[in-house]
């Protein structure tokens, strides 16, 4: 028998971003560090800001909102992102048809709703929880890696 060993997870960091440019500027920071296989799960209530930071992220300032079409795909000289919206999503198999599979072996996904993924989202990710704070534009950040994210955390929070 074969064990696998669960990937490392790290404590996670909490932020308070006082304004969007403050979200804008931890998107970059994730960006600059993500590499094809990566997955960023972006967490939150409805208008918490997970489009804001996945548009950031992609670095446009049109990436619609895929809430609609459940996928956008963003294709860039050393990756391609796919920009994920599983909100409307019934069952997690449903992804499968999106191509999910092929994100996760060849791309960057950015996956909003990560949750209705149940048992498909990959063990190794970093995930962001964007929740609202006192201010209009203020977010508080909870964040977590694992895997190969766990140590980048201070990166990320700095």
């Amino acid at each position: 028998m074969r064990v696998i060993a669960r990937p490392s997870s790290a404590t996670p960091r909490r932020l308070h971003l006082p304004d969007a440019a403050a979200t804008e500027a931890l998107a970059r920071r994730v960006a600059a560090l993500a590499r094809p296989g990566d997955v960023i799960a972006l967490k939150g209530a409805l208008g918490s800001g997970k489009t804001y930071f996945a548009r950031a992220f992609i670095g446009e300032e049109e990436v619609p909102s895929p809430t609609f079409t459940l996928v956008q795909i963003y294709d860039r000289p050393q990756n391609r992102i796919w920009h994920f919206d599983l909100y409307r999503l019934e069952a997690p198999e449903q992804a499968i048809e999106l191509g999910i599979e092929e994100a996760f072996a060849s791309g960057i996904s950015l996956i909003e709703w990560p949750e209705r993924l149940g048992r498909l989202i990959p063990a190794e990710r970093l995930e962001i929880a964007l929740g609202f704070a006192a201010a209009p534009e203020a977010r508080d950040v909870v964040i977590v890696g694992t895997g190969r994210w766990a140590a980048l955390l201070d990166a990320l929070a700095a």
